[in-house]
């Protein structure tokens, strides 16, 4: 079921839902993937009813706010951001599968929060820019 939530509102959203489906094996390094999306992006709302994936959006914006997902698919863990910021990043990224807007990281190995961070943030001001 995609729900979207503002949690400083009700505390939780499909998002729940959405790693409680995904191996167990994987769930920890997507609790902390959501984390640190929540902690680059404070106030953010979290919603599962775009791509019918965990996303994060602010109102106002186009793309109806959404500046960040994240997914499994195996064997990776996928963050979605908004283009350009993996080609921005690409030397930061070297290791990681990526296309024009994701960056696949191995599901077993640990992912970098400080990475993720910077991503994150990057995105969020991709779209922010483009609404000047």
């Amino acid at each position: 079921m995609a729900r979207k939530t503002n949690l400083e509102h009700t505390g939780t959203s499909g998002v729940d839902e959405y790693i409680a489906n995904t191996p167990r094996q994987v769930q920890g390094r997507l609790r902390k993937i959501r984390d640190t999306i929540r902690e680059a992006a404070p106030g953010a709302t979290e919603r599962t009813d775009y791509f019918q994936m965990p996303g994060y959006s602010y109102e106002g914006y186009d793309y109806d706010g959404m500046f960040v997902w994240f997914s499994f698919k195996e064997p990776y863990i996928r963050l979605h951001l908004r283009p350009p910021v993996i080609q921005d990043h690409k030397e930061e990224l070297a290791g990681c599968t990526t296309t024009k807007a994701i960056v696949s990281f191995p599901s077993d190995k640990e992912i970098s929060t400080a990475l993720v961070k910077k991503l994150v943030k990057s995105s969020l001001k991709v779209m922010k820019d483009k609404s000047k």
